[in-house]
């Protein structure tokens, strides 16, 4: 068969059969973290977070009309739209593997020859379906998410340049060029990622058209990548649209023009300027130039996309983050200012203070910093100004630089610093190595092409099991927990797929040393370099490994010209080339793609999975009528928005994430209608909340006798009278809070017409509801729930998600009662008895749990993902575990026994952790309360197995002295253990109580050193 057409068809073939394998594990349905917002913008074109992924939009939007009005359906097409540019992307992989294998086998490009051919061949499948089947990017490949999208425009773009490289000497090759140029512009829409393989790509265009070409000249043509990287990166993407806006500016606050004219302005003259280029560089007769401009247009063409964001933003839909409905909007949108700036070149250490500077100096560095705009009423107004904080140590490169949260606690904890040791270089750059480089990039590469434990958080410590790399060869000896053998994320890979892609990364970069260099461009800059230029801080809220993936996807070249290499050592032995090449294809074959898609179809078949989807249901059924929801994180927010504007589940509820209630954007979006949610009764005008106006107000104790009416206390901090306001050092005058002694005093009579209490409890409302707020200041969020809280007159029922934090509740908990997946906020007299369990509204939580909450399925999953397993089944089983108990303390014996029952009916018997088995153990005892004796015993024994395997292995780590011991489940296990002991002889189980002493004698023997040093 002739080359080419067996190549096309090889390459549609890897298409098939990752086609095939991700629609097999595709998610039926929403799945967790940024997959709900994508999907609820795509479907209804609206505007998602930071900094916009508007081509992505599109994608998915023409993909969701396959559903055919079922809305239902929605994010399945969504999420085959994304399986499919992902089997895209390995196709292209084939053919690039193929296009550098064709290069390495031969010096010129006749393939004649059936060895070579079987060797190209050979090396295209083995590369490429190895990146199929490997775990991040067959993780992002079967849900709506831009990764997988934006590493097709990685393929495209580099065999894009591969094909360049094969015609170059052809008339109107540089065709390819400006293709490259309009998919890197298109890629912008999609994630930037893409930008990072420029540097690759301009060493090809050297070592083709290099006139000499040598190690000088090499690393100059690398610059020139790396200077041509933020030309577009900078120059194209952000200061187009910052000359833009300041255009504007200029048009409308000098000019007294209307909104948006300097923009037009502005792009007309940029329009104009490229096509003068173009045809000035025709007339002289200047090729390159003329190239330079046309690529230049066509990646404006590409990044056109983003016109869709003003569009959507200035129809005001219901997603619409940020607002930016114009220039200086869509600047700090895209510049991702919300998320704060992080240092890169210079800046403080994490324990660095800030310089001790005067209030005039404090003033002049205000009043000296860059003025951040917003849009007014008639012209842009100055919000604040964006300084830099002068500290008294800085460093260069800082990478322990953050002060927020746990962050310098973390930092020392991972460095072993003392409390009082300060912070140096040689700290900064170990931290660099073991935690940016190793932690949070060497570990997920070794998870992809050796193998993991499981999946779960293991960003905190490198030597515990959880979130390791194994290459499972050396497990049985380790005497290893059945909660890790057993999970279905447990995929040991012998490290096959690393020694077969170091073979071909040798073999490379001895045969051929240039496009060795080349491919090592592109995997250093989709992995290194992001880690050098992101600078993440510590505690990521999930692994990041899905950020590296286009560089992994460059080591799957290596993986496939690893056959080549294996053929070329089989030679030495199998005399006969073609066979050589059979055996080698064959073998490598085997030991990557079809042993990865063994070891991990079971952790990524995600085809029964609906617990994203159920958990966002359960959020809105747990609610009242009208009710206002206050959530916080990801998982509790973006496939609750999933579930209202796709499948327009509950309506009338208002989701208010407390996390964007701190913008003004946010705000003002509250006060309009949504869905069939009215506005909510937040009475500031807009000017109030603008931005730069109350971001922070600070709490300065007024001595105010007793609680303050809460309607009085917003009054005070929202007036723009000068009595209000204190003077700082700076000399701004602003508000403050006088007192944190809040009271929001009740009408019985509103409250029960409202529905929130049932008349025959009026007896319980409390005259005040009296609390003490619980920060040293009022953020905008805060400011925004104190309006609501202080206007609503229980007319529309309150309820924050369980998944809250506390400090998120200023300080309302007692006046809390969970109803299922939600806290009621109900003015009940506050029931001072000490209780262990949360309050619950006992039996509008018992009907919830027993008829309206469904549980994803998740008895009956063939995959449950991390966020199912350890964020939802232990919120899941507290909520299981605070009914049970509440009915008891009622006296209603049998409805706790229900209650119980439906767990066991519809949850799986799992442990992600010790705490699970601490609060199984509470479902025990309530089992024989209700003497419900074989369940007790049945799940007394499984937590049994769980924790003395658990224990089981810290002792082997303990004897071994090995790192990784965990204390505190030594700890709870031993405890636990105890626990069951006097459980089972309290309900005359006297076998178990036996059997359980036994076992807390034992292990108090084993780990008497700990237990004593910990007492």
């Amino acid at each position: 068969m002739q080359y080419n057409r067996l190549n096309n068809l090889l390459g549609w073939l890897c298409f098939v059969i990752a086609a095939v394998t991700y629609t097999l594990t595709l998610e039926p349905s929403v799945s967790f973290w940024d997959c709900g917002e994508f999907i609820s913008c795509a479907f209804r074109l609206q505007v998602s977070h930071q900094p916009g992924y508007p081509l992505f939009a599109m994608i998915e939007k023409a993909f969701s009309l396959l559903s055919m009005g079922n809305n239902a359906k929605v994010p399945f097409y969504t999420n085959f739209g994304t399986a499919m540019t992902s089997s895209a992307t390995v196709m292209f992989l084939f053919w690039t593997i193929t296009a550098l294998a064709k290069r390495l086998t031969a010096k010129t490009n006749d393939v004649d020859g059936q060895p070579r051919t079987i060797l190209i061949m050979g090396a295209g499948l083995v590369g490429a379906l190895a990146f199929a089947f490997s775990d991040t990017f067959w993780f992002s490949a079967v849900e709506t998410i831009v990764w997988s999208t934006s590493t097709l425009c990685t393929a495209v773009v580099f065999w894009g340049a591969l094909k360049w490289d094969a015609h170059a000497d052809e008339p109107g090759a540089d065709k390819w060029i400006v293709f490259i140029a309009y998919v890197m512009g298109l890629s912008i829409g999609i994630h930037l990622l893409n930008l990072v393989t420029i540097p690759a790509i301009a060493l090809v265009y050297y070592l083709r058209r290099g006139k000499v070409i040598d190690g000088k000249n090499t690393i100059y043509a690398i610059l020139k990548g790396v200077a041509l990287l933020l030309f577009v990166q900078f120059g194209i993407i952000q200061y187009t649209v910052k000359f833009s806006a300041y255009f504007d500016l200029f048009f409308v606050n000098t000019l007294k023009m209307g909104f948006g004219t300097g923009s037009v302005a502005f792009f007309v003259i940029l329009i104009g300027a490229i096509v003068y280029g173009i045809i000035y560089s025709i007339r002289k007769g200047m090729p390159k130039l003329n190239l330079a401009f046309i690529c230049v247009a066509f990646i404006y063409l590409g990044y056109s996309s983003f016109a869709y964001i003003p569009i959507r933003a200035t129809a005001d839909p219901n997603l619409n983050n940020t607002d930016p409905n114009n220039a200086f909007s869509l600047l700090s949108y895209l510049n991702r200012d919300q998320y704060g700036d992080r240092p890169l070149v210079y800046g403080q250490y994490f324990d660095s203070k800030q310089a001790d500077i005067s209030g005039e100096e404090a003033a002049e560095l205000k009043n000296n910093g860059s003025p951040i705009y917003r849009k007014g009423k008639t012209q842009y107004e100055v919000a604040s100004t964006k300084y830099s904080i002068p500290y008294e140590r800085n460093t260069l490169m800082p990478r322990i630089y953050d002060q927020e949260g746990d962050h310098p606690q973390f930092y020392r904890q991972w460095l072993q610093m003392g409390d009082g040791q300060q912070a140096g270089m040689v700290e900064n750059v170990k931290f660099l190595f073991s935690w940016q480089i190793y932690q949070m990039y060497v570990r997920y590469f070794l998870w992809n092409y050796v193998g993991r434990y499981n999946d779960m958080d293991g960003q905190s410590n490198s030597a515990s099991i959880d979130g390791n790399w194994t290459t499972g060869l050396f497990d049985s000896g380790k005497h290893l927990p059945k909660s890790i053998l057993q999970n279905k994320n447990y995929a040991p890979l012998y490290g096959l797929p690393l020694i077969i892609g170091l073979f071909g990364f040798a073999y490379h970069v001895s045969r051929n040393r240039r496009y060795a260099l080349v491919v090592a461009l592109l995997f250093f800059f989709t992995g290194l370099a992001i880690i050098l230029y992101v600078n993440q801080p510590p505690l990521q809220p999930r692994e990041r490994d899905y950020s590296y993936v286009s560089s992994f996807y460059a080591f799957a070249i290596w993986i496939g010209l690893g056959v080549i290499a294996i053929a070329d050592l089989l030679r030495k032995v199998v005399k006969n080339p073609q066979l050589s090449g059979v055996i080698a294809t064959g073998v490598c074959l085997l030991a990557a793609p079809v042993l990865m898609a063994s070891k991990e179809w079971k952790g990524h078949d995600r085809s029964t999975k609906w617990t994203p989807h159920d958990m966002a249901y359960n959020y809105l059924m747990s609610c009242a009528p009208n009710a206002i929801l206050f959530t916080y994180g990801d998982n509790d927010t973006y496939s609750l928005w999933y579930d209202q504007e796709v499948e327009g589940i509950r309506p009338d509820v208002r989701i208010v994430n407390l996390s964007l209630l701190g913008t003004d954007w946010y705000i003002r979006g509250m006060k309009h209608k949504m869905n069939e949610s009215e506005p909510l009764p937040i009475t500031m005008p807009d000017e109030k909340f603008a931005l730069g106006v109350r971001d922070v107000i600070y709490y300065n104790d007024s001595k105010l006798p007793g609680s303050v009416e809460l309607k009085d206390v917003f009054d005070f901090i929202t007036s723009d009278d000068s009595r209000a306001k204190v003077e700082y050092q700076s000399g701004e005058s602003l508000n403050y809070l006088p007192t944190k002694n809040f009271k929001l005093t009740i009408n019985p009579d509103d409250v029960i017409k409202n529905g929130v209490i049932p008349a025959d409890q009026k007896d319980k409302i409390a005259p005040a509801m009296e609390w003490k707020y619980t920060s040293n200041y009022v953020t905008k969020d805060n400011l925004a729930m104190l309006d609501i809280l202080a206007h609503n007159n229980w007319k529309r029922p309150i309820y924050f998600a369980i998944t809250v934090g506390n400090d998120n509740m200023i300080g309302m908990q007692q006046y809390l009662y969970k109803e299922g997946f939600t806290y009621h906020l109900m003015p009940y007299k506050v029931d001072t008895a000490a209780r262990d369990v949360d309050k619950t509204n006992t039996m509008v939580m018992y009907n919830n749990v027993m008829t309206k909450l469904k549980w994803g399925n998740m008895k009956n999953a063939t995959y449950l993902d991390h966020e199912s397993t350890n964020m939802f089944y232990p919120v899941i089983l507290s909520m299981f575990v605070n009914l049970s108990q509440n009915l008891m303390i009622e006296g209603r014996k049998d409805l706790a026994a229900n209650t119980i029952h439906k767990y066991l009916e519809v949850m799986p018997d799992i442990y992600p952790d010790i705490t699970v088995a601490l609060r199984k153990n509470y479902l025990a005892q309530t089992l024989y309360e209700v003497n419900d004796i074989a369940n007790a015993n049945k799940m007394m024994a499984s937590i049994n197995d769980y924790v003395t395997d658990q224990l089981n292995y810290d002792y082997v780590l303990l004897e071994g002295n090995k790192d990784g011991l965990n204390v505190q489940e030594i700890q709870y296990g031993v405890s636990l253990i105890n626990s069951m002991m006097n459980i089972a002889k309290q309900h005359n189980q006297i076998s178990l109580s036996n059997k359980y002493a036994a076992q807390l004698k034992d292990y108090e023997a084993k780990f008497a050193g700990i237990l004593s040093r910990n007492q």
